[in-house]
């Protein structure tokens, strides 16, 4: 489909029937000649080949938006899974390429007039970095709200927002193997000071579930925290198994199956990865890969094939998870299709998540009419097996929110709600009703139904946060 045949060729790839033993050959897999890892951002982007299918104004369209979003691809996404027979249209182009419209009029002229000019890099940056802050850089309370903290004093390069589940940024798992252009944590590669979570505090990772031993949980998460060789990864992990009884689950959010599977087979530490999942597995703990996928076409090639089984052979589980996108997979059809591969591979479909109000919101985001009605339609059209599915959720600053339905109720049209998780554990699974809003894309944007002057749970989270119950989101995007 988008492979020039000239360029690719055979390579033998090894199965591992045990990781402890020599490995056997198990069969011959089709896989770009590029299996070591190229990476591109705007300083090298004219070196892709099929870069020139693009005019000088839309790669100077692309330099423009890259001075505020993140811009980072790779070989194998280029040469993979983007469709340059379908460009600017193709959603893995528009996943991981800047487009124009990622950046507000007003904010897109004013860096275009400064590169026009030939301002200097230091004048760029800042006024790069005036739009930035204006993108509502650390949404949901991350930065305020969910910080934690031993004896009063705050944990860098962690986050704690519900109860069982810690979240820990290891300081060289800050980046990714490319950059998604609706990314919610773009602060992390961007360079801002005060923005960045990252952490290699290890003996206070490990005094904090002491502390707190009804944490039961740890998500490892940046970044991409596999973007990592498998000696740092280790280094992180290995304390864990041997000196926190109170740990039962060990998470990795990661994109690295879908940007760069040669991760898990060619990489030089492929076969440490694996040993070091298998590790976690024998040792007694849970090890889920939690998988970002957002479109069906990640899921097709045999290289990311391949190497789900072999994580799965570990003993690892895969969960996967994306948020619905405009643009990019913003039809039920391809989300059905999505879920079916995913089971059809052993993965577990597990989250569809609404944009977060952060980037390039306003390209991205769909009104929750929109997304719930493309959740059921989806939803309805696969079978038991998939359904382990939920959402959609908003990961919003009290908790995660699933929209359930939308249905008229004594003669009002509303919203039904409820909490998948919450800062409150009491909240979860509450149902709670919203006036109906055709243009709502976020919870800020709903206000109570049945002439209620607030939800249930404002009055507590207003106390227990110390901010004003009618601005628990911030939603300010320029």
């Amino acid at each position: 489909m988008h492979h020039d045949t000239e360029k690719c060729s055979y390579i033998t790839l090894y199965q591992l029937t045990n990781i402890n033993e020599p490995m056997i050959l198990k069969k011959e897999i089709y896989l770009e000649n590029q299996t070591n890892y190229k990476a591109f951002s705007i300083n090298n982007i004219k070196e892709i080949p099929q870069i020139q299918k693009l005019s000088e104004q839309e790669l100077f369209e692309i330099e423009v938006v890259s001075q505020v979003l993140p811009f980072k691809s790779n070989s194998y996404v280029i040469n993979e899974l983007i469709d340059w027979d379908n460009i600017p249209n193709d959603p893995l182009y528009i996943l991981t390429i800047p487009q124009k419209e990622m950046l507000i009029p007003k904010h897109f002229d004013k860096i275009a007039k400064l590169l026009k000019s030939g301002a200097d890099k230091k004048t760029i940056t800042k006024a790069a970095n005036s739009i930035r802050m204006q993108l509502n850089p650390h949404p949901a309370g991350q930065l305020d709200l969910n910080v934690p903290s031993i004896n009063g004093e705050p944990i860098d390069g962690m986050q704690h927002k519900y109860r069982e589940t810690a979240l820990f940024f290891p300081s060289q798992g800050q980046t990714c193997h490319a950059y998604c252009t609706f990314c919610f944590r773009w602060p992390q590669f961007v360079g801002l000071e005060g923005l960045k979570f990252a952490s290699k505090q290890l003996e206070l990772l490990q005094e904090y579930f002491k502390v707190y031993p009804e944490t039961t949980d740890i998500l490892f998460t940046g970044g991409d925290p596999l973007i990592m060789n498998a000696n740092l990864l280790n280094n992180y992990i290995e304390p864990l198994l041997t000196n926190v009884d109170s740990l039962k689950n060990i998470r990795i959010g990661s994109k690295a199956l879908s940007y760069w599977p040669y991760k898990f087979l060619t990489d030089p530490d492929a076969k440490e990865l694996l040993k070091l999942f298998e590790k976690v597995v024998k040792k007694g703990k849970h090890l889920a890969l939690m998988a970002h996928f957002n479109h069906p076409r990640e899921l097709e090639t045999k290289a990311v094939q391949e190497a789900i089984r072999l994580i799965r052979s570990t003993g690892a589980e895969i969960r996967t998870q994306s948020p619905i996108l405009n643009h990019i997979n913003d039809n039920s059809n391809l989300w059905s299709e999505m879920w079916q591969k995913q089971v059809s591979l052993g993965c577990i479909p597990y989250y569809m998540f609404v944009a977060r109000e952060t980037g390039a919101a306003h390209y991205f985001n769909l009104s929750l009419e929109d997304i719930f009605r493309i959740f059921k339609e989806a939803y309805s059209n696969v079978s038991g097996i998939c359904r382990t599915v939920r959402g959609p959720s908003m990961s919003a600053a009290p908790g995660k929110v699933q929209v359930v339905g939308i249905t008229e109720i004594k003669g009002e049209k509303v919203f039904v709600l409820q909490f998948i998780q919450g800062r409150n554990p009491d909240w979860v699974l509450k149902p709670f009703f919203a006036k109906f809003n055709s243009q709502a894309t976020w919870l800020n944007d709903l206000k109570p139904a049945f002439g209620e002057t607030s939800f249930f749970w404002q009055e507590e989270y207003e106390k227990m946060t110390g901010q004003n119950a009618d601005s628990f989101e911030y939603k300010d995007l320029g």
